[in-house]
């Protein structure tokens, strides 16, 4: 199986490198393909274009300034983000990329009739890994988990049906001891292991 690992932070030595790389490795241990996008080491630009906001309902849709992206993204049979969680969403290059990147032909289709149709079929696992700052408490019940609303029922929906979507999330990153790092990293390598 072909995976495609995304990290979206900005230091090369982050605890979300030491993520990426524990999932790189365990998927690699199975025997998969990983296709890794450091989107800063790449330089991503996250901005959505005047013309790509124009062209949104023009049919068919120009993404040919992000066409190497979007080739990646169809030739993965599924997605694993590492991210950190900063101001209870995504970093901005992760969402310009999603801006960019899952746009109408490529992750879904306008239906006329309303609504949209699915096409990215292809992506039949979607994981997230993630930090957060704050504690599990406010994350999930003060602000109902946001960034998990959006991956379980925005992006997951434009999957294949009967994505397996899992999220992993270490909380209170700010004042995880080592030990707790590294039981994430355990935790990480054990559910790509099961891919």
């Amino acid at each position: 199986m072909r995976l495609l690992l995304i990290l979206a932070h900005p230091v090369a030595d982050s605890f979300a490198a030491a993520v990426a790389e524990t999932a790189h490795a365990a998927l690699a241990a199975r025997g998969h393909e990983v296709d890794r996008l450091d989107l800063y080491a790449e330089q991503f630009e996250p901005r959505l274009s005047a013309a790509e906001h124009r062209a949104y309902f023009r049919e068919p849709y120009d993404a040919s300034a992000v066409a190497p992206h979007i080739a990646r993204l169809q030739a993965a049979d599924g997605l694993v983000l590492v991210f950190p969680t900063w101001w209870f969403g995504f970093p901005a290059i992760l969402k310009g990329y999603f801006d960019r990147v899952l746009v109408p032909g490529v992750a879904f289709a306008h239906d006329p009739a309303g609504g949209i149709v699915r096409r990215l079929t292809n992506i039949r696992h979607l994981y997230a890994l993630t930090t957060t700052g704050s504690p599990l408490w406010l994350v999930r019940f003060v602000l109902g988990d946001p960034v998990h609303r959006v991956l379980r029922w925005g992006i997951a929906p434009m999957c294949a049906k009967g994505v397996r979507f899992r999220m992993l999330s270490l909380h209170d990153m700010d004042r995880a001891n080592e030990k707790k790092r590294r039981a994430h990293l355990e935790r990480v390598r054990k559910a790509l292991a099961r891919i």
